[in-house]
């Protein structure tokens, strides 16, 4: 055989060395992959964007995340920070974005509460294809280790012989503990005054001190300090008990049946993303919240784990949406 025979013949044994290869990584492949992810791929990294700061609830949620996802759809899942007026910023650049799979977004109640609050040319009931509902964030009610209260009743009857001079406190307005506790006021005939801060921690700090006549806190605010005994938990805003607190009964159960008011994490895509790539995501969220890893973090973050598809998460948002709208109408809820 001539040098040319020779050079074809090498030629067609690395092609065959190549298939064979690359033959044997489809199955390992296949076996990466969560079930659901096969019938769509992303073709370049997939940005997760979070309309808030880093070290948030939500910054931290998609985190944890993005690694398991990217793990089962064979691209790296990137968090990115875009922050401000509400998180509009961030949700604004999701809105814009092609409906192509590639660009998520991690929002919270902000969602429901900045276009109630904010003219915005921006519908974020039509702008957004719903994911999945990730975590729910259960509150606290706390109150000083100072004061008479030791249950909801007790709270509520110190509050009302003491009409219009105590404050609560808040991490801002629209936020769910500000709307739980305007929520509480108003069915529970209570004139009480906001005091709106800039972050949790500074308003736990004037509730020690007893400044404040009560805040809703989440749950990993608010448990250090009721075991430190520095604060007192007289209920929680979820329908059930919290794990971390058992102990602790409900609002709803306490006399005010239906009250919920959590704070949420829940993943978004721009509109129009087709189906297909809606089921591969939704898979991989579901891969990645049944890591064990994920779940104790969340946990130790004193959420809980949902994962709903988007259908119950599209009802979960529709079913709010209306309501917090009235409230902030009807109670003048302004950005600070």
């Amino acid at each position: 055989m001539g040098p040319g025979g020779s050079q074809r013949g090498d030629e067609a044994r690395m092609i065959g060395r190549r298939t064979l290869l690359a033959g044997l990584a489809v199955p390992a492949l296949a076996r990466a992959q969560a079930p659901g992810t096969q019938g769509w791929a992303p073709m370049h990294a997939i940005r997760l964007l979070v309309p808030y700061g880093p070290g948030g609830g939500a910054d931290t949620t998609a985190r944890l995340l993005a690694g398991p996802m990217g793990a089962v759809l064979g691209q790296n899942v990137v968090v990115e920070n875009r922050q401000g007026a509400g998180a509009s910023i961030g949700a604004a650049e999701v809105a814009r974005s092609a409906p192509d799979g590639h660009t998520l977004m991690m929002d919270a109640m902000a969602h429901l509460v900045t276009p109630a609050m904010l003219r915005l040319p921006l519908d974020y009931a039509t702008a957004f294809a719903p994911l999945s509902l990730v975590t729910e964030l259960p509150h606290v009610l706390l109150v000083p280790n100072t004061s008479p209260a030791t249950d909801l009743a007790g709270l509520l009857a110190y509050l009302r012989g003491k009409p219009g001079e105590v404050a609560f406190g808040t991490s801002g307005n629209g936020t769910a503990g500000h709307l739980a506790s305007v929520i509480l006021a108003r069915r529970a005939g209570l004139q009480v005054l906001n005091a709106p801060y800039r972050g949790i921690g500074p308003a736990l700090q004037d509730l020690i001190a007893g400044r404040l006549g009560f805040v809703f806190a989440t749950v990993a605010s608010a448990m250090p300090l009721v075991r430190a005994g520095t604060a007192r938990g007289v209920a929680v805003s979820s329908l059930q008990r919290v794990s971390a607190a058992p102990e602790i009964g409900t609002v709803a159960e306490q006399g005010f049946p239906g009250f919920e008011m959590n704070e949420w994490n829940g993943l978004f895509l721009p509109a129009g993303t087709p189906a297909p790539a809606l089921a591969a995501l939704y898979a991989a969220v579901r891969h990645a919240i049944a890591d064990e890893v994920v779940r104790q973090r969340i946990a130790a973050m004193g959420a809980v784990l949902v994962g709903g598809d988007a259908a119950s998460f599209g009802a979960y948002l529709a079913a709010r949406r209306p309501v917090i709208a009235e409230l902030v109408r009807a109670e003048g809820i302004t950005p600070e």
